[in-house]
This record gives C-alpha cells, structure tokens and sequence, in this order.
C-alpha cells in the first residue's frame, strides 16, 4: 500500500474510531432474532460429563482470571444442572499469556460435520478483487457475537475449580461454528 492509501485508511478509522471494538465488552451481539448457533446431536448420544482436569497453580490463576472476564461480559453464566460437562485446559500462546480452552471433544462426536462447509478461499478473494481496500480482521479472536440457542447452552457446560459455567455465546472449539459464523 503506498503512503496516500495508507494516510486515507488512517483518516478513515480515526473519523470511524467509535465504530470498532477495542475491548470484549464493545463487542455488540448479533440478535438472536437473525441468528443463533443450534447444535445438532444424534439422539442415539449418550450424555457424557468428562473427569476434572487438575491444574497447577498458574493455570489455576490464569483460568480464574478469564472467567472473571467472560463473567464480566455476561459471555458465560453459572449452572448447576448440567447434561453434558467438559473439562478446560490451559495452553500458552505465542506472546506468553495463558488461554483457556474446552475439551469439546464428546460433543462433537456426538455432532454431525455441517454439510455446507463455507466457501474456499479462493473464492471469497477473487469476490473482493474488485475492492481497493481488503481487511482481514480476527473479530477480536471469538465468536461473541452470535448466541448460543436456548436449548443447547446446557450442552456447552464446562468445569473450573470452583464451579461450572456455560456459554450464553458461541465458543471456540465446537463443531461446526465456523460454518455459522
């Protein structure tokens, strides 16, 4: 991009500032009007709850820490009555900080794989070949904008050290979310 380019998409998101999100809780959600994310299992599936993980402490700490986040942004919800409970783990990433993940591992075995895939890439580029601005944004690295349905948070259940949780808000690592998202 040459600097005019450059000094124009500048321009144009510092006059548009207000219209990004710069932290999880500007994140605005999609209604659940247009859209939610519906699980679909076979029926046959057993309900399956997964044996706790034990963390050491940092990981311990760092878990607690990023519920404390999702809490505050009403992304998850304390439950008690649970069908399906899956365990977290902690993996480090490349800038050193610690992310919580869910072994979704039972329910999406018990999930077929979405028949409409989206399309390959190739495609979504050459469709916006014609643009002269191109941005690849990571939506702030989750899916919060899109609900979870009514019926299937309960299946989306994960345990902590403390309690269990459940997702208000699609999460990662689920089957399929890709599709929907």
């Amino acid at each position: 991009m040459v600097a005019a380019e450059a000094e124009i998409v500048h321009q144009a998101l510092k006059k548009n500032v207000g219209l990004f999100s710069w932290t999880t809780s500007d994140i605005p959600r999609v209604s659940p009007y247009i859209i939610t994310l519906k699980l679909l299992v076979y029926k046959e599936v057993r309900l399956m709850a997964q044996k706790k993980r034990k963390l050491g402490e940092e990981k311990r700490l760092a878990a607690r820490e990023e519920v404390e986040e999702l809490l505050s942004t009403d992304f998850i919800r304390e439950t008690c009555y649970i069908t399906w409970l899956a365990k977290v783990f902690m993996v480090t990433e490349a800038n050193g900080k610690w992310r919580m993940y869910v072994d979704y591992t039972n329910l999406d075995k018990a999930c077929p794989k979405d028949s409409y895939p989206l399309p390959n890439i190739d495609r979504l580029v050459d469709g916006a070949a014609c643009h002269n601005i191109l941005s690849f944004l990571d939506a702030y690295s989750g899916y919060s904008q899109i609900s979870m349905h009514l019926r299937d948070k309960e299946k989306i259940t994960f345990m902590t050290d403390k309690t269990n949780y459940y997702y208000e808000v699609m999460s990662f690592g689920l089957k399929n979310v890709g599709t929907t998202y």
